[in-house]
This record gives structure tokens, sequence and C-alpha cells, in this order.
């Protein structure tokens, strides 16, 4: 098999050549040679861990082989999928899920509640990245109910029955990750490592029938990748913005929004402090609101979104644009340079010397903004951000360091992070009092007592509409919040577009916006795919 496929990637190249002497016309036709019914893909990088839900996988996008509790559809709105419905205790603290009686694993074994209560106990043993850590327990109460108890009120554990995957009892076994099945839309096939994956439709699957009755993912470079889409050895391929200029013959460009952001976290408070490893705390100049606000006046996104992105992507003012818990009043007046510098004149901020940088008693307006050294996007907006603040009297110093580096240096100094996510969790970790300097998250240290009452209001909450309205007021009351109309902890900067060349006549249906650009995100409806008559 190894041979077989070494030779595959020997022709792939041999293809390209060809291709590129012989324009379009070849390309079309090796994609037309497939079957309507076969999709070639390049979409994203390889699950190194393989395909257990208990340990990660599916998190974002489809699952594949799995099925979910709940879904959302493209609206993000939560549906059903294996459940046929579920409650929640008044105290928010026990959930109770009745589940299908019509659904069957790929081996046309029955999906119990069992089996659900047997993956969520697993999940949360694995220790992965899940976090399960607030499930007290779970139990099958019946063969089509599951009950599930909390530690604590969490309204957002509704997204973890939509991304957790149900896993077979029977057959999960030390091999699962390497040969998965499950109930999803299709099957495993073949994996051969570092090369592809090979899937099949499930017929017993319960939902919507694919169209594509086999689908072959690639797992190559993008240089790779798009040779392969040249050729006409792919039907759809994830590019970067890079590529996105380029012309293939038989294929057009797709972009999709996203909240796969990018945005400046600033230490929120003074220099000084030192983490339990002995990492220095706090920045005097970002400890100042004056800086952080004018920051974010000043900055031009739209600029950053044209210049740096090439025009794929768009400005960002928060971690969750355009979700369902998103408050559109944190949209501010940016690159308003007049109105920075009165924010900071009003704070003592004055300018002394020839070099025209601001200084508040013996504090210069200086810092340093550090982003991860291979990343391209990242050092582009970094620098282009310094360019725009300049003439306003600060000055940014922009390093490029290892992770390892950053994860020492990020709760004394500013560093251009990337987030994005379809669960608001996401914002309490980043601004929650309670994970200060834990991990990566609020890493600045930010702490504000009314944001940290209105997001637990958000996770008591017994209905998603109820914690959206309070995940709202956190981020601005019309008094306070942690968005950049408040505390302004963040400058958050553009949300990338995710870019796609698509085979003509290939419809993706219609896609969500899109989050942090892990996994594969354009798979969550995969099953709405098809080839257009």
């Amino acid at each position: 098999m190894r041979k077989e496929i070494a030779l595959a990637v020997l022709l792939l190249g041999l293809a390209a050549l060809s291709a590129a002497g012989c324009g379009g016309v070849r390309n079309r036709a090796e994609r037309a040679e497939r079957p309507a019914n076969e999709l070639v893909v390049a979409i994203g990088g390889e699950p190194e861990a393989g395909f257990d839900p208990t340990t990660g996988w599916g998190a974002y996008g489809s699952p594949l082989f799995q099925s979910t509790l709940l879904a959302r559809d493209h609206n993000l709105t939560l549906v059903n999928d294996l459940a046929a419905g579920h409650e929640i205790s008044t105290d928010g603290l026990t959930w109770t899920v009745r589940l299908r009686n019509d659904v069957k694993f790929s081996d046309d074994r029955p999906l119990t509640a069992e089996d659900v209560a047997y993956t969520f106990s697993a999940a949360a043993r694995s220790g992965a990245v899940i976090d399960l850590n607030n499930m007290k327990s779970v139990a099958a109460v019946d063969g089509q109910t599951v009950k599930f108890r909390l530690n604590q009120p969490q309204s957002t554990f509704v997204n973890l029955l939509a991304r957790i995957g149900i896993v077979p009892r029977h057959a999960h076994g030390p091999d699962y990750a390497v040969r998965p099945l499950g109930s999803g839309p299709f099957k495993f096939v073949q994996w051969d490592r570092g090369q592809q994956l090979i899937v099949e439709a499930n017929p017993l699957y319960h939902g919507q029938q694919p169209y594509f009755q086999r689908i072959t993912f690639l797992f190559m470079s993008d240089d790779a990748a798009l040779a392969a889409a040249k050729a006409g050895q792919a039907d759809l391929i994830a590019v970067p913005e890079a590529f996105a200029r380029q012309e293939i013959a038989g294929m057009r460009l797709l972009a999709l929004d996203s909240v796969d952001n990018r945005g400046i976290m600033f230490p929120f408070v003074a220099a000084g402090g030192r983490t339990k490893d002995g990492h220095p705390v706090g920045n005097d100049v970002t400890a100042d609101l004056a800086i952080r606000r004018a920051i974010n006046i000043a900055i031009d996104r739209q600029a950053l979104a044209d210049g740096v992105l090439g025009g794929f992507g768009s400005p960002a003012y928060s971690s969750s644009d355009g979700l369902p818990w998103w408050n559109p009043e944190t949209v501010i007046q940016d690159a308003n340079i007049d109105l920075a510098r009165q924010i900071l004149a009003d704070a003592g901020w004055k300018e002394s010397g020839n070099d025209g940088l601001l200084e508040k008693g013996d504090l210069q307006a200086q810092f340093t903004l550090v982003y991860p050294a291979a990343d391209l996007t990242r050092k582009g907006l970094s620098l282009a951000v310094a360019d725009q603040l300049r003439p306003l009297g600060i000055k940014i110093d922009v390093a490029g360091k290892s992770w390892e580096v950053i994860q020492a240096m990020m709760h004394a100094n500013a560093v251009l992070f990337g987030w994005g996510s379809h669960d608001p969790l996401e914002m309490y970790n980043l601004y929650s009092s309670e994970t200060r300097g834990i991990g990566w998250f609020n890493a600045g240290f930010y702490s504000n007592s009314v944001v940290d009452g209105y997001m637990a209001k958000a996770l008591a909450a017994t209905s998603e509409e109820e914690a959206n309205r309070y995940w709202q007021k956190a981020q601005w009351d019309g008094q306070t919040g942690l968005s950049a109309r408040g505390d302004a902890p963040w400058a958050w900067l553009v949300n990338l577009d995710h870019l796609y060349f698509v085979s003509e006549g290939l419809d993706l249906g219609r896609q969500r916006i899109q989050p942090h650009g892990h996994g594969w995100p354009v798979t969550a409806n995969i099953t709405e795919w098809r080839r257009k008559e």
C-alpha cells in the first residue's frame, strides 16, 4: 500500500507539470473522470491523534463518523441530532436528554443511552481538550434517556452536547482512534498516515443521506494542494491568503466569513507581579486605560483587512462578531486619530522631545508586541499596527518569538493572539477574573466585578436566549464592559476569511460563520454538499 501511495503522489506531480503545459482542458477532464458521487479534497491538517471524539476529534466541523446529541444549523441555532429533546432543571444542575429510538451504528448495533453515558464519561477521564470538569455525573436512566448532573449551573454545557460525537461502548477500544465506528453520515474505510483518509457514506445514517458516496481527504502542504488542484486531482482545497489570487482552470475561489479573529491582548495590571512560575506580570503602559482606548480608536481595521489580508477579511471588534451572543454595540468608531490624541491628552500623556513619543511623568508610551515568529499574517498585522500608531506618539516594538517564549512573556507584554469559537465559554475564559493567568486564557490578568457578575448570570441561565442577554451585557451594558467601549483589555483587529478553491459544479450548501481555523470547519454541513446537475 505504501508503494501504491508513493506512486500516486509521483503521478500527481507529473500531472501538475502536464497541466501547466496543456492549459485548463486537462484539469477539467481529470475532475470529470471521477464519478459524480466521489470527491477528493485537501482542506486542512491531519488529526494526529486520530478520530476519537473522547479525545477531541470533531470539535470543529463534522465528526464524520459519529453523531452528536445536538447540532447547530447554518444560523448557529441549536437543533436536535441524536436527541429527541432535552430539559434543564430550574436550578440548572440537572440536564435530561431523551434520545431518538431509530439510530444505529454503522455495524447495525442500536445506539442507546448507555453509549452516550459511556462517551461522556470517557471524555471526562481523557483530560484532553474537552473540558468536562463541571460534569459531576452522567448516567443512563433507561435505554433512551440520559441524565447529566453538574457541580455548578453552566448554560454553555449545551455546546458540549453539540460537540462531542457519541462512540459505541461495545467497540471503543485501544485502536478506536485509528479505526473509528459510529452513527455519523460516513464510515471509515482507510487511513494512510501523512497521506490520506478515505471514507464512504453510511447507509444506516439516520439523517440526510450524503450525496457523495466516497470522499478522499488528502493531507499535504499548501503548495502540494495547489498543485493537485491545478492538475485536476482535487475538487476542493483550503488555501492561505497568499494563494488566493491564483487562477485555477475549472475552479472558483470561495471566501467564507469567520470569527477566526486576530487581536492584541494587553497586560491589564501594572508591573511588579509574578506568576507561580516566576514569570513577570503587568505593564505600566498598557495598564493605562487611556492607552488602550486610544489604540482601539486609532487603529484602521479596514486598512488592515485590505492591506495585510489582501481584502480577504473584515474588521473585528470582539471575539464573537456576528454570533448569537455578540453585542453589536461593541463596534466603535475607529481610525479617528484626533479623538485618540484627545483621550491621551486628557489622561495626562504629553509629547516631549523631538521623536514625538508621548510621556506621562517618567513613563514613555512604548511597549513590546510579540507574535508567533512562524506566522506571517500575525507578523504583518503587528508591523502594520505599529506603523499606524507611531504618528499617535505610541511606539510599539514588534518581536517574533516561539510559543514557548511567548508563554513566558505574555503576562507582561502585549501579544497578537487568535481565537474564535462557536461557544461563548471562550468569552468567559478570556475575560473572567477566575481565569487570570491560567494557561493561555486571560494572560493580561483582566478583572471587572461587574463583568464577572454578568458572566455568572449567563452561565446560570437555563435558556440560551437568557444567557445571550447576559453575555451581551458583559461586553457593554452602557456603562462598562469587556469591549473597547469599556475597559478595552484587547484591541481586536480582523476576522480572517477562510478561503477555498472549489471545482465548478460543486455546491457546498449554506455555510455558517466559521470558527478559529483548527480542524475542518467547512465540513459542518457535509451532507448538504452535492454536484449541480
